[in-house]
């Protein structure tokens, strides 16, 4: 029995092409064999797995003939008058050309779905590209200097790239003009603003074809109050193939936060209160993105489960308006106590009926 490739990529079949896409990243970036070291075969398989599924189900055409007649029909060729297309070559997923084998003599149809290899469709899909030489670890490589915490290679520059064996036939693809990566950052730096060092090591095809290898650290200065989403942007900086040299754009990513959560140019944070403090009052220590203690605090009124109050120009800063910053939302959660003593329900009843 072939294989299922919406099962593959835990989709129905009704799935559209953005659910695939979203499918195909969140299981190409689990099973890289990269990111597998300990368990490099089995990861291998899968990642062979999910990226024929994708690359046949995004195409409308494979994916129609797969439906009809399932993993056996799309590799082996669809019967003549069965919805056979002559030549043998589709347009692939995602706006990139994929070549497959053509049918042979009289065959009067598709001639087969010959899987292309999963290190291209995986540089496509994530910004980048092989540059021709065909392996797994290609393309300029990222390392945060001061965490030590390398990247992922394999989605550098892109060239020419074909499919060996027989299978296909040689096709030029253009390389992308940038290389996508993401700058993880700390609420902490985003509020305070920092700077981050990151290794890159690049690639250069000179005339002769010779492929040179080379490290330069790039600086990225975070301004305080960047958003999730910023890009930074390194011109020329990427791998050179033959084709000009990438640019290199970094977008920043927020790291969840222990205690507080970024809402806009807002801050929101969670207190917890006791009963009585919420009844009879309370002040308690809230320590800052910044470093520094505040006291939040309520003497005047008994405070409800649930409710907020807002400290105007205690949130981020805004990047746009330097020296200004949002606010900071409190919620207040009041714990109540589980079990109450008989004389603790009289004393309650006393003070309430004052």
């Amino acid at each position: 029995m072939g294989k299922d490739y919406y099962a593959i990529l835990g989709v129905g079949k009704d799935a559209s092409n953005e659910e695939l896409k979203k499918a195909y990243r969140k299981l190409a970036l689990k099973w890289h064999p990269d990111r597998n070291k300990d368990n490099t075969e089995a990861a291998d398989k899968k990642f062979k797995d999910i990226s024929e599924a994708y690359e046949a189900l995004s195409d409308k055409d494979k994916r129609h003939i797969y439906d009809q007649y399932g993993e056996e029909g799309l590799k082996g060729g669809a019967p003549p008058g069965g919805g056979g297309f002559p030549g043998g070559g589709f347009p692939g997923g995602g706006g990139t050309t994929f070549s497959f084998s053509s049918g042979g003599p009289g065959s009067g149809g598709f001639g087969g779905f010959n899987p292309s290899n999963p290190e291209d469709i995986f540089a496509q899909l994530f910004g980048g590209g092989l540059s021709g030489m065909g392996g797994r670890g290609q393309g300029a490589q990222f390392m945060d200097v001061d965490n030590g915490m390398g990247g992922m290679g394999g989605m550098g520059g892109m060239g020419g790239f074909g499919h060996g064996g027989g299978h296909g036939n040689n096709i030029s693809a253009r390389r992308p003009q940038e290389v996508t990566r993401p700058l993880a950052c700390t609420l902490e730096e985003l509020y305070n603003g920092c700077t981050k060092k990151l290794k890159v090591t690049r690639r250069t095809r000179s005339a002769a074809g010779s492929i040179t290898p080379s490290e330069k650290v790039l600086q990225v200065n975070v301004k305080p109050g960047w958003k999730a989403g910023t890009k930074i942007r390194f011109n020329k900086e990427g791998d050179n193939m033959g084709h000009g040299a990438q640019d290199i754009v970094f977008v920043v990513e927020e790291k969840p936060h222990s205690v507080f959560k970024r809402d806009g140019d807002d801050l929101k944070v969670d207190v917890t209160l006791t009963l009585d403090e919420a009844l009879c009052g309370f002040k308690k220590p809230l320590q800052l993105l910044s470093g520094k203690s505040i006291f939040v605090s309520n003497s005047n009124s008994v405070v409800q489960p649930g409710q907020t109050s807002r400290m105007l120009n205690y949130g981020m800063p805004i990047s746009k308006h330097p020296g200004k910053h949002g606010a900071l939302i409190i919620t207040y959660n009041v714990k109540f106590p589980t079990t109450l003593s008989l004389s603790q329900k009289e004393k309650i009843r006393e003070a309430l009926a004052e």
